[in-house]
């Protein structure tokens, strides 16, 4: 017995090793199927189980999953049994060559289908890891694991060498950081290496910089750039698909003072892999159409509750306010020029000198933030708060919580896996800023920062914090959501809670959470990237998402380059067609009277026009809870039977009957767009001129300032009759 343990475990040490153990097979619903292998399938276990949506088949010889639809066709299926190797336990499944795979989270990488594309899913600024994908086969699969998980791992490393040929390049950046804003001094490096692959062939390539976040990501294979990308904060991997030639292939990589990059590649072989470190091997199969999947796992996991309506208006925000009547008189002016506002943002400082998320305002500057807030509501107005779930340390309500062991050792973030700790948050919370009459609340920061998560203890060192690497944002959420709704009720307040957070995990869509992309650039292709992560995103069943419009960090000159002013306003006008509606900017006074006449003419017209399209916004965003309906629609959703549709990964639906193609070049560059009108019976009336077209087909359009392309779906039309144009 010693003897074959010993050889398995050096087989598990050499590569992968398939799984013995007999699956658990649960059948939840109608149109989902849990399967577990965790050593306690019942003996008497069946190898077939059949619904009136689906049919499940266990092949004990080979280890095969099988799962069918109602009319019998294979919708998903197993590559024999699951694998074990030093790397952990993985899920491997066939993926068919016109197979499209969406989701897994938010990325920064520009990929919409996911389909032969490495990712590991971990939580960080501008990076939303869920590990759930979403089929044009007709299937969902939740991969239920809370720790770190690596999407179709690479496990073959390049061997990088130091270039010392660009050492000493450098700037200086201004950043945001945990402790506030500050400047940065970024040196740059080289680092060469070569890929020998095998074969000619689709290979997926991941780029790790070996630091917990990166500043750059640049790769290129033979001299030609496959990654290039620059923000001030990016997430530590980035992974992108390319086609080789057998061989060998130069590799560069570039990055910043202090990176120690490894390069993972991996060929392409027509399957899809889920593999985690910890844990066993459990995942969740759903079975139908994309709304059918969504809907079933939102059953499964959660339901989205409603959305407060006047969440749905424009929400203004910038980095940020500095006083009460700044404020203030930021409202008074946008009701002085009738550009019309729903919520207004107060980011992060106003604790001023009682330190970092000390929940009081410093009254130097805000004197009586209840008066200010009531103000507000004289004037229809909602406020919105930047909270954290960190706490200075040498804060009164820090040492109160040092004192009873609240913070995860070593950090400054609530133990939120504590009940006992997450309860005294949500007191404080609730306390000293929740009768105030907050109506809105910024959960910043919940990843925690910097995958925090990683290496540590949590309830208060009773759990590995890599067990639960990607739930930090659950906890919070769910503790602050069930806190302030016991509050609202208490109040005769009927609304639910209403929360923005910077992070999110598998089931969170309970607790009605909006998300955004996180603190990223303003340029063209960054544009381009937070549209496919927010369908990325969408695909995992959270509705409610959108991004800092204009950019979060943005040039000096901002109120005066015409070139940055051009990509604002296609920021702006693409966020009109979004779940939500925000502008906000670093170090940015974000109102649109500060960008000159012309432009402010453009960023008034795209918030009025968000509130002309709000019945169809309303109607659509009820759905969401009435239905388990998505708004912030992939085509993949209303059109999986169209292949040319599902290679589009700029467009989009917005609810049933509006097709946006957002521009994402400037006009010196592009002077006419090309759009896909996807096959749908009666076709496609332009928006803003009624002219008709025919699905099925690509028509190009000449690009204006004044809008971007949008289309009314004929058969749908019922629902945006009513707007006028």
């Amino acid at each position: 017995m010693k003897k074959i343990s010993f050889i398995f475990l050096c087989l598990v040490c050499l590569g992968q090793v398939a799984m013995a153990q007999k699956p658990t097979v649960t059948i939840l619903s109608e149109s989902a199927v849990n399967v577990k292998y965790d050593g306690k399938a019942p003996a008497d276990q069946p190898k077939k189980w059949k619904t009136s949506r689906m049919q499940v088949e266990y092949k004990s010889k080979t280890g095969q999953i099988i799962v069918k639809n109602s009319k019998g066709k294979v919708v998903m299926q197993t590559k024999g049994a699951p694998q074990a190797s030093s790397y952990g336990k993985a899920l491997t499944l066939i993926s068919p060559v016109d197979e499209y795979l969406y989701g897994t989270g938010q990325f920064q990488d520009g990929n919409l289908n996911v389909r032969g594309l490495t990712r590991r899913l971990t939580q960080v600024n501008t990076q939303i890891s869920i590990p759930f994908i979403l089929s044009s086969k007709g299937y969902g699969l939740l991969w239920n694991n809370t720790g770190m998980t690596d999407f179709n791992p690479a496990d073959n490393v390049i061997v990088l060498k130091e270039d010392n040929g660009e050492a000493g390049q450098g700037e200086l950046v201004n950043v945001t950081s945990t402790t506030g804003n500050r400047q940065e001094r970024r040196m740059y490096q080289s680092f060469t290496g070569t890929l020998n692959v095998p074969q000619d062939g689709d290979y997926a390539l991941l780029l790790d910089v070996g630091q917990s976040m990166a500043r750059k990501h640049y790769l290129a294979i033979d001299g030609k750039p496959v990654v290039d990308i620059n923000n001030t904060w990016l997430p530590p991997t980035v992974a992108q698909k390319v086609s080789l030639k057998a061989g060998s292939h130069n590799v560069e990589v570039r990055g910043v003072r202090g990176d120690k990059p490894s390069v993972y590649w991996r060929l392409s072989d027509n399957t899809t892999t889920f593999r985690s470190p910890l844990g066993d091997v459990d995942f969740t199969v759903f079975v139908g159409s994309a709304d059918e999947v969504i809907a079933e796992y939102r059953h499964q996991t959660g339901e989205v509750p409603m959305l407060p309506e006047w969440a749905l208006g424009y929400i203004h925000c910038r980095e940020r306010f500095h006083s009460q009547n700044e404020i203030l008189e930021t409202v008074r002016e946008f009701q002085r020029r009738n550009i019309p506002i729903s919520m207004i943002v107060q980011d992060w400082q106003y604790w001023g000198k009682y330190g970092w998320n000390a929940m009081r305002f410093d009254e130097d500057h805000y004197p009586d933030p209840k008066k200010m807030i009531d103000e507000l509501h004289k004037m229809g107005v909602r406020f919105m708060l930047s909270v954290w779930a960190k706490v200075d340390v040498n804060s009164e309500l820090g040492k109160e919580f040092t004192s009873k062991g609240y913070y995860i050792k070593n950090t400054d973030w609530i133990d939120m896996f504590n009940q006992e700790a997450a309860d005294a948050y949500c007191k404080a919370q609730r306390e000293r800023l929740a009768t105030l009459g907050i109506d809105g609340w910024w959960q910043d920061a919940t990843e925690p920062e910097n995958d925090d998560l990683k290496g540590r203890m949590v309830n208060n060192g009773k759990l590995s914090g890599d067990v639960v690497r990607n739930m930090f944002a659950y906890k919070v959420n769910e503790n602050v959501f069930k806190s302030l709704k016991e509050y609202n009720l208490s109040q005769g307040i009927q609304d639910n809670p209403f929360i923005l957070t910077r992070s999110a995990s598998q089931g969170i869509q309970k607790f009605g959470v909006a998300v955004w992309s996180g603190d990223v650039g303003n340029d063209w292709e960054t544009l381009h990237r937070q549209i496919v992560g927010g369908l990325g995103l969408v695909s995992t069943g959270l509705p409610w998402w959108t991004y800092d419009a204009g950019g979060f960090f943005r040039p000096g000159n901002q109120y005066t380059d015409a070139a940055y002013q051009e990509r604002m306003i296609r920021w702006i006008q693409a966020s009109v067609f979004l779940p939500l509606m925000r502008v906000h900017g670093y170090q940015s006074d974000t109102e649109p009277w500060r960008y000159g006449k012309e432009t402010e003419e453009l960023f008034a017209d795209a918030i009025r026009l968000r509130y002309k399209l709000m019945p169809y916004i309303k109607e659509t965003a009820k759905r969401v809870s009435t239905e388990n309906y998505t708004m912030l629609r992939p085509l993949v959703f209303d059109f999986a039977g169209d292949s040319e549709a599902l290679k589009q990964d700029g467009e989009y639906m917005f609810g049933p009957s509006l097709l946006v193609h957002p521009i994402v070049d400037e006009m010196s560059v592009a002077s006419t767009v090309k759009v896909y009108l996807p096959k749908s019976d009666g076709g496609w009336n332009d928006f803003w001129t009624n002219q008709h077209y025919d699905g099925g087909q690509t028509i190009t359009l000449p690009v204006t300032m004044e809008h971007i392309p949008v289309f009314v779906r004929v058969c749908e039309a019922s629902h945006i009759d009513d707007i006028s144009r």
